[in-house]
C-alpha cells in the first residue's frame, strides 16, 4: 500500500514541514555532487555509525539519503502527514518534536546495533514519529492509498489508524526478524529506527500539546 493524500484539512501553512523537505532535497543534491569515494566518506563522518554513536551524528544523520527512491518516499510521507501535525502542533513545536522523534529514533537503534559499524542514514526515524503523531490526533482521518493486487492497480479510502497500525506493526516484525541478523554484515533497513520514532512521536504529541483553533474546535 502506497499513501496518495489524506482528507484532514490543514489550515494553516505548513512552513516547517516544506522546510524540512527542501532541506533534505538540497542535502541529496550535494551529495550527489560528490565523486563516489567523496561520497562514502561523507556518509561514513555524518552518518550514524553506531559504534561510535554522538548527538552530533544522530543530527546529522537525519538529514542523508542514500538514493533517489528513498528521499522521494521519506519526503512524500512527510508531506502527507507533516502538514497536519505542524498545523496542530504549531511551528515551533513541531520543529522541535520532528528533532526529538529523530533522536529518539536513533537511540533505538544504536541500542539494538551498538556495534554495527555501518552508517545509518535517512529521516525516515523522524517521520515515522510524524506518523505517530498523526495515529493519535488524526485516527478518524482516511488515506486515499493506491493498491497493488497481482496485475491490478486501485485505490482504497483506508481509515488512518488502520493504515499506520499496519506500517507499524510491519516494521517491529521485521525489526524482530532482524535481530541477529545485524545490518553490521549486511545492511538494509533500520527497522528499530522506525519503531522507536513511531512510538516517540505518540508520546511526545501528547507531551508537547497541541493548539486549539477557536473558528473550529479541538484536534480530539
Amino acid at each position: 500500500m502506497f499513501p496518495l493524500r489524506d482528507t484532514q484539512r490543514s489550515f494553516s501553512f505548513p512552513a516547517i514541514t516544506l522546510l524540512l523537505i527542501v532541506l533534505n532535497l538540497m542535502v541529496f543534491l550535494f551529495e550527489l555532487s560528490l565523486g563516489p569515494y567523496l561520497r562514502d566518506r561523507f556518509l561514513a563522518v555524518y552518518g550514524l555509525v553506531p559504534y561510535r554513536a554522538s548527538l552530533f551524528t544522530m543530527f546529522t544523520s537525519m538529514f542523508l539519503h542514500g538514493g533517489w527512491m528513498l528521499v522521494l518516499g521519506n519526503m512524500w510521507f512527510l508531506w502527507i502527514f507533516g502538514d497536519n501535525v505542524e498545523d496542530a502542533m504549531g511551528h515551533g513545536r513541531f520543529l522541535l518534536f520532528y528533532l526529538l522523534c529523530g533522536f529518539a529514533a536513533a537511540f533505538t537503534q544504536v541500542f539494538f546495533e551498538p556495534f554495527s559499524r555501518l552508517p545509518t542514514i535517512g529521516a525516515s526515524g523522524a517521520i515515522a514519529g510524524v506518523m505517530g503523531a498523526y495515529f493519535v490526533k488524526f485516527p478518524r482521518a482516511r488515506i486515499l492509498t493506491l493498491v497493488f493486487i497481482l496485475f491490478f492497480v486501485t485505490t482504497f479510502e483506508v481509515p488512518a489508524v488502520l493504515m499506520l497500525a499496519y506500517w507499524f506493526l510491519i516494521q517491529f516484525f521485521n525489526g524482530v526478524g532482524s535481530i541477529g541478523y545485524s545490518s553490521a554484515s549486511q545492511g538494509g533497513v533500520a527497522w528499530f529506527a522506525h519503531v522507536g520514532g513511531f512510538l516517540a512521536g505518540i508520546v511526545l504529541v501528547s507531551l508537547l500539546g497541541t493548539r486549539r483553533h477557536a473558528w473550529r474546535g479541538s484536534y480530539y
